[in-house]
């Protein structure tokens, strides 16, 4: 890992921890109390990112806050300080877990606002305390969401929904997020840190390469027609039939054993 984004060096705003015993490692909200991301956080973060992925020891990337909340959301001044190139690069930072090879896991509590939604969203599993709020408050602010979070939102839940909570700057409780299918789990707050160690220490049990190609494939397909849809699956089905990880996984279900999967 390169000295810039080294776990033990300060970053802003964040931190990063690699806890390679569980092949997982953390991006860190670390400004409390509500965890604010400046303008430079968020091209920080995007290397993080970009680092995590690349990390051997990694095989699942965590981003969790320190505190009552993930984030109330972005550093408003910093809006009106950033030149139009820093703002032209903020989608592209936060869509960095979508980018990231690897499963991306959102553990959000309290204030899940803005920016902090907008990341969270770009992540594949969203864990959430039943205390979590989510909104895009930028109506309030004569704007609108800025780092893919309305047209992220719109493929989740639908135009309707998407409406309601962009153009009202509505804020939405952890349950009925969850019904929307917004959240991936709904856990109380005290047992939010265990359900992120449960789905770590599940996703680590499969294919690396299998996770990879399924992540790749979903994101690719999203606004696909069925019918090509079908057909990229199809293509994916059969590159991973000549992986090693694939003769393993039906040898070790012959067997009657856990598979040892190596990526390959």
């Amino acid at each position: 890992m390169n000295d810039v984004l080294a776990p033990d060096h300060p970053h802003d705003g964040f931190r990063i921890e690699i806890d390679e015993a569980h092949a997982r490692g953390d991006i860190v909200l670390d400004r409390p109390p509500y965890n604010v991301i400046t303008m430079p956080q968020r091209d920080q973060m995007r290397r993080a990112f970009e680092t995590l992925d690349e990390d051997p020891r990694v095989r699942v990337i965590v981003v969790r806050s320190i505190g009552r909340h993930f984030s109330s959301g972005g550093y408003i001044k910093g809006f009106l300080e950033a030149s139009p190139e820093q703002v032209s690069h903020l989608a592209w930072n936060i869509a960095a877990p979508a980018r990231a090879s690897k499963p991306v896991i959102a553990v959000n509590r309290g204030y899940c606002f803005g920016v902090g939604f907008e990341l969270s969203l770009a992540c594949d599993f969203r864990l959430a305390s039943e205390t979590c709020e989510y909104a895009l408050p930028e109506q309030k602010l004569g704007q609108i969401p800025g780092s893919g979070g309305s047209a992220r939102l719109q493929k989740i839940i639908g135009i309707t929904r998407t409406k309601d909570i962009v153009m009202r700057s509505r804020r939405i409780a952890a349950r009925e997020a969850n019904d929307w299918g917004i959240v991936t789990e709904i856990v109380p707050d005290d047992e939010l840190e265990q359900a992120t160690a449960r789905l770590v220490a599940e996703l680590v049990t499969f294919s690396p390469l299998a996770q990879r190609t399924a992540k790749k494939l979903l994101n690719d397909t999203e606004d696909a027609s069925l019918a090509i849809a079908i057909e990229m699956e199809g293509h994916c089905y059969s590159r991973l039939r000549s992986s090693e990880d694939f003769h393993e996984g039906v040898a070790a279900f012959h067997e009657k054993r856990a598979p040892r999967f190596r990526g390959v």
